[in-house]
């Protein structure tokens, strides 16, 4: 019985995104799904989680308190991660993969969770949050080729701009400066959105595995590897408002 109903509800869940993407809009069932699915998921999750054993559950606990305090503490392992004031760190982890452009977490709405939010791990920047419903939220990563993150050289501070690059799992860096000193092994850095939102600054970006040379271009160019393992995700950090502070 707990089979056929859990069948039932990721068949459910697939003619959802059919019609979603190919007939008509369904955000308050997508909403709704979002309920279902995280619901699902998050005992999915905890079942899975418990057969690997109390090692691998204290690892996670572990892991969860470890972002809280480096969020708190801004900070990100040694890596300077300036957290605004106002803004307070919710654990989520990973529950599915799209093509590498986009995650989906076990945290939404319930949890604090809204659009246009960073979402980080222990290494670095992850992305940002593209949609939430009440229990699970959809994540823009950075190495989505539509993504565009401003940055600053953690060495020099020259600022510019990342991108993702389609297909490889790496990022573009466009310095505003074609003179700008740039070398492989750099460290880039979140530049920062105004309010902190999507991006807040100083978290890692990546470090540069490959300088562009264009003559005559009008910024100078880099190929930056992502510090954040965007293909072997688990557990994630969303920065969102505390309405407590």
């Amino acid at each position: 019985m707990k089979r056929a109903l859990i069948l039932l509800v990721l068949f459910t869940g697939v003619v959802l995104v059919v019609l979603d993407r190919t007939l008509m809009p369904l955000e308050p069932l997508r909403a709704a799904g979002s309920t279902v699915y995280g619901t699902v998921q998050s005992a999915i999750g905890t079942v899975t989680r418990s057969v690997g054993g109390e090692g691998r559950l204290r690892a996670l606990e572990q892991e969860n308190a470890r972002l809280r305090a480096e969020l708190a503490g801004g900070g990100t392992k040694s890596r300077p991660a300036t957290v605004p004031a106002p803004y307070r760190g919710v654990s989520a982890h990973v529950v599915g993969f799209g093509q590498g452009r986009n995650v989906t977490i076990d945290a939404g709405s319930a949890a604090g969770v809204t659009r246009d939010v960073t979402v980080l791990n222990a290494d670095g920047l992850v992305g940002k949050v593209s949609w939430a419903g009440p229990a699970t939220a959809s994540v823009s990563l950075i190495t989505d080729p539509g993504s565009s993150v401003g940055a600053r050289m953690a060495d020099s501070g020259e600022l510019g701009v990342v991108a993702g690059v389609p297909g490889e799992g790496l990022l573009r860096l466009s310095l505003f400066d074609p003179n700008a000193p740039l070398e492989v092994g750099d460290q880039v850095e979140t530049l920062g959105s105004a309010g902190g939102r999507p991006y807040v600054a100083g978290l890692p970006i990546g470090t540069v595995a490959r300088i562009e040379r264009v003559p005559g271009a009008a910024t100078r160019t880099a190929l930056v590897r992502p510090a954040a393992r965007l293909s072997a995700l688990d557990l994630v950090a969303v920065v969102v408002p505390d309405p407590g502070r």
